[in-house]
C-alpha cells in the first residue's frame, strides 16, 4: 500500500501541487484500505474491541493539526488538516475531535473488520499483552514530501497499538514525537513502538 500511496502524492506534486496537499492524499490510501491493519479502516481494535485513531499533519510554515483518540471516522488525516487550517488550535482528542469531524461534514461508519475482529476475539481467549514492535509490520504510516516551490510537510495516521488500552495514545498525532517539520532543516516522522518516541521527542531530535 505505501507505493500506493506515493503515487498518490506524486500525482499532487507532478500537478506543482503543495506538499501539504500531497502528503495528506498519499496517507488517506492506507488510511481507506481494509487490508492495512495499522492504519483507519480495518485497524486492530483496542483491547475492549474499539478501533481509535491518531493523525496529525504539519506544513512549512509550522502550521500543524492532530487528532487522537478519535473513532469511526476513517480519514484521520483529515480532520487533523481541518484541525490546522480551520480552528486556533492543533489537537482535539476523543469526542470532541469526533464532535468536531462531523460538524465539518465527515461520515461515521464502524471501522472494525471481520478480520480484525476476529483475530481481537482470538486473542480475548488470553488477552496476553506483550505490545510487539511493527507486529503489522509497520504500525504507523508517516509520510513526508518536498514541492517545487522547496516547501516541506509531513502527515503521520495510525491506529496504534493492537490491542492497546482504551485511551492510549502513541507518538504518532504529537508534534515533535510522531512528526516535525522545520523548512530550513527537513523533516522526520516515525514508526514503531509509540512510548520510545513521546520519550525522546524523536522526531524533533532527528
Amino acid at each position: 500500500h505505501n507505493q500506493i500511496a506515493n503515487e498518490a502524492a506524486w500525482e499532487v506534486i507532478r500537478e506543482q501541487g503543495k506538499a501539504i496537499d500531497a502528503v495528506e492524499a498519499g496517507v488517506k490510501i492506507p488510511e481507506a484500505d481494509p487490508n492495512d491493519q495499522s492504519v483507519g479502516y480495518g485497524g486492530r481494535p483496542d483491547r475492549d474491541g474499539n478501533v481509535t485513531l491518531d493523525a496529525c499533519i504539519m506544513d512549512e510554515t509550522g502550521n500543524a493539526g492532530s487528532v487522537c483518540f478519535l473513532k469511526n471516522i476513517k480519514h484521520t488525516i483529515s480532520v487533523a488538516r481541518k484541525v490546522m487550517d480551520e480552528t486556533p488550535h492543533v489537537l482535539l482528542a476523543g469526542q470532541g475531535a469526533w464532535e468536531f469531524a462531523l460538524s465539518n461534514g465527515f461520515q461515521t461508519e464502524n471501522l472494525l473488520t471481520e478480520k480484525s475482529k476476529a483475530e481481537w476475539k482470538k486473542w480475548l481467549e488470553e488477552a496476553e499483552y506483550k505490545p510487539k514492535i511493527n507486529i503489522e509490520l509497520h504500525d504507523t504510516i508517516g509520510m513526508l514530501a518536498l514541492d517545487d516551490s522547496q516547501n516541506r510537510a509531513g502527515a503521520c495516521t495510525t491506529s496504534g497499538l493492537a490491542y492497546k488500552l482504551a485511551g492510549r495514545v502513541g507518538d504518532s498525532p504529537i508534534i515533535g514525537a510522531g512528526l516535525f517539520v522545520d523548512n530550513e532543516v527537513g523533516a522526520a516522522t516515525s514508526t514503531g513502538m509509540g512510548e520510545a518516541g513521546l520519550k525522546s521527542v524523536g522526531s524533533f531530535l532527528v
